[in-house]
């Protein structure tokens, strides 16, 4: 924790990312969440919608099989941050928080969010998501896949009850994170590494990061110039909190990332860092031997792992990947600048600053 500002949840795996820890349950639960809430009544109020939501969540997810009940409810009932309701509940502040719609918007966003961990978990073959046994690893993967196609129901049927312009932005967002998985499965066929990187990132994570920020605007009935500015602040935010979390996996030496330092090389995922050291022209023997450890792919070689880890510790692309998520941390505080000046602003820019200052 730095100072009432906390790490948000991993975000590594999947679409949008796993979660981690309980749901909200009091003021401290902002200290998971990467935010700073000075002003006790907007804190109050983004206290009851997150209550409110999580109450929704595990109403929504029933279903008449006992089976699709219970595997509905593991990642539910797994906790998470609830990121994407946050900033459904921030966005809303910059109109009536309170309005009727609000909390089955941020609903909508969790489910479609939880929904996109189950296909994951099968993809990546995981055994573990949150703390507990993945649902595929429960219940097989047929189950999980479907499972995840239920949710994605209930945020298509409450989306409905929203409206269609609900509906179709929820839809829009679906592509998106579908858009972005394909991208990331088939990878980079002949463009530049680093740029499909940061394209399948901004479909995968940012692309529902913005509709929550939007969702909250919209359903809360700020002004049109306001929602913009809210949706362009949650893709930009979003992409900056995973790029953050790669570089917590290299340069963290505690399980601050919410995983074991290194567990992307180990697993040979081609995080920001890496794709600038494997496209780094430098001629130092440190460089050149990064390069050549880092081409092998997975490192499950002890040795192998600690040494490129600690090569890239020391390595001009981290602090290249460093500087990329400074800016992107800038650019998210650049898109709140139509927004009133507000605890509920000033909120948003300590998620700017909480970015910047974890992985300096």
């Amino acid at each position: 924790m730095v100072d009432g500002v906390v790490i948000p949840a991993g975000e590594r795996s999947g679409a949008t990312g796993s979660g981690g820890g309980p749901g909200p349950e009091g003021t401290g639960q902002f200290g998971a969440l990467g935010l700073h809430l000075a002003d006790p009544r907007v804190e109050a109020s983004v206290l009851g919608l997150l209550e409110r939501v999580e109450t929704d969540l595990r109403a929504s997810v029933a279903s008449a099989d006992p089976l699709v009940s219970e595997a509905a409810r593991h990642l539910v009932e797994a906790g998470g941050k609830r990121f994407r309701p946050l900033l459904v509940a921030l966005g809303a502040q910059f109109g009536d928080p309170d309005a009727a719609e609000v909390v089955p918007a941020a609903v909508v966003m969790e489910l479609t969010h939880l929904a996109t961990l189950y296909h994951d978990d099968v993809m990546d073959e995981a055994v573990v998501r949150r703390g507990a046994p993945s649902a595929n690893s429960r219940w097989t993967n047929s189950v999980a896949i479907l499972v995840g196609d239920y949710l994605f129901a209930r945020a298509a049927d409450i989306s409905a009850e929203l409206g269609p312009e609900a509906v179709r932005l929820q839809a829009r967002t679906f592509a998106r994170l579908v858009h972005g998985q394909i991208a990331e499965t088939v990878g980079p066929r002949g463009s530049d590494p680093v740029a499909h990187y940061l394209h399948v990132i901004a479909e995968k994570t940012g692309s529902l990061i913005a509709t929550s920020a939007r969702f909250g605007g919209m359903f809360g009935g700020a002004s049109a110039e306001h929602i913009e500015a809210l949706a362009g602040y949650g893709e930009v935010i979003g992409v900056a909190f995973q790029l953050s979390d790669d570089l917590l996996d290299i340069a963290s030496e505690s399980v601050q990332s919410g995983k074991t330092p290194g567990t992307d090389l180990r697993e040979g995922v081609p995080t920001l860092p890496v794709l600038y050291a494997l496209a780094s022209d430098d001629s130092d023997a440190a460089s050149v031997r990064l390069r050549e450890i880092l081409a092998t792919g997975p490192l499950v070689d002890d040795a192998l792992h600690a040494e490129a880890l600690g090569l890239l510790r020391e390595s001009p692309a981290l602090k290249r990947a460093r500087e990329t998520v400074r800016s992107y941390a800038e650019d998210a505080r650049a898109r709140l600048a139509p927004l009133p000046e507000g605890p509920a602003r000033r909120a948003l820019e300590s998620l700017c600053d909480y970015i910047a200052d974890r992985t300096s």
